[in-house]
């Protein structure tokens, strides 16, 4: 998508999301491939093919059957009035971008510890991360809600735009396919360790470049949240590679950096310790106000890798 005439779509679809998010009485379709994924594994697990195979077998079909039904509609919407396909490609690339979602359900586990409800906290943090939050202390909490924001600024905002720049609303839809895979089927535990491998490495692939942009675009929007422009940058590259993900380390880092605390660490997973480096100098403890200024920093962001994506469009 390089014509400058769709270049009011990626402004369109990002002030959409602002506005709407993802209510719970809009139907989405990442629910419906979260449906296909769960629906298409039983069948692929038994056929005759080993779990490291079927599971490859069920990304290379997913992904590409997701693009080829956006595009098709494009294309028919297209046939109808160019308009219809413009819109169209606002409203897929809008179901890409979850950014007020991710303010949303980080500022609720901040309302809640603001509130003295630590338990409500846990709850309400349950539902955005996969770690075991149960003996989480009151920093641990806020940390985990840092951490969930960081990486999700890549997953649900930078690389759906960045793939909708280069290929509109189907590309930007087959991304969220891929991640959505790789959340479902992706953990290194003995039921996804084989089957989820290929997804898991694929989502490693389409995440790369907008991690490592990611980088330059939260050290940009650091100042404009009073934070160091500098300790950003020198963060993430000092610290970016120390996460067990090639990818969410990068983002994390920039955070920590920004903010001045120390991310990462041990943590839970269905019962098991999960040795992991920390990230970033503890200038100062994590606070409950770090995700405030987290979910700050993750818009400032997003609007500021909209107008890159934008820029691209219309050069």
């Amino acid at each position: 998508m390089t014509n400058s005439s769709f270049a009011w779509i990626l402004p369109a679809a990002f002030v959409l999301d602002l506005v709407i998010g993802d209510p719970r009485w809009l139907p989405h379709p990442i629910r419906l491939m979260g449906k296909s994924i769960s629906s298409l594994e039983k069948v692929f697990r038994n056929g005759p093919f080993s779990d490291k195979t079927a599971g490859a077998l069920l990304t290379m079909v997913l992904v590409p059957a997701v693009w080829l039904v956006c595009a098709a509609a494009v294309k028919v919407a297209h046939a109808v009035n160019p308009v219809f396909a413009q819109v169209l490609h606002v409203a897929l690339i809008f179901y890409a971008l979850s950014a007020k979602s991710l303010k949303t359900e980080a500022m609720k586990v901040y309302a809640a510890l603001s509130g003295g409800s630590p338990d409500e906290a846990k709850t309400r943090l349950r539902m955005i991360v996969g770690r075991d939050v149960t003996c989480l202390d009151e920093a641990g909490v806020a940390r985990a809600a840092v951490e969930t924001v960081a990486e999700n600024l890549v997953d649900g905002v930078m690389a759906p735009l960045f793939y909708a720049a280069l290929g509109g609303g189907p590309l930007a839809m087959a991304y969220k396919m891929v991640n959505t895979l790789d959340s479902m089927i992706g953990y290194k535990n003995e039921r996804y360790k084989k089957f989820g491998w290929f997804a898991a490495r694929l989502d490693d692939a389409a995440n790369f470049i907008p991690a490592r942009m990611s980088a330059i675009v939260i050290s940009l929007a650091a100042p404009l949240v009073r934070r160091s422009c500098m300790r950003t940058m020198k963060t993430a590259l000092k610290d970016g590679r120390k996460h067990l993900s090639p990818n969410a380390g990068i983002p994390e880092a920039a955070f920590a950096g920004a903010l001045g605390i120390r991310l990462g660490g041990p943590n839970f997973y269905e019962g098991r310790l999960i040795e992991k480096p920390y990230i970033g100098q503890a200038i100062r403890p994590v606070a409950m106000e770090d995700i405030k200024t987290a979910t700050s920093l993750m818009l400032v962001s997003a609007f500021i890798w909209l107008l890159a994506c934008w820029g691209f469009l219309v050069a």
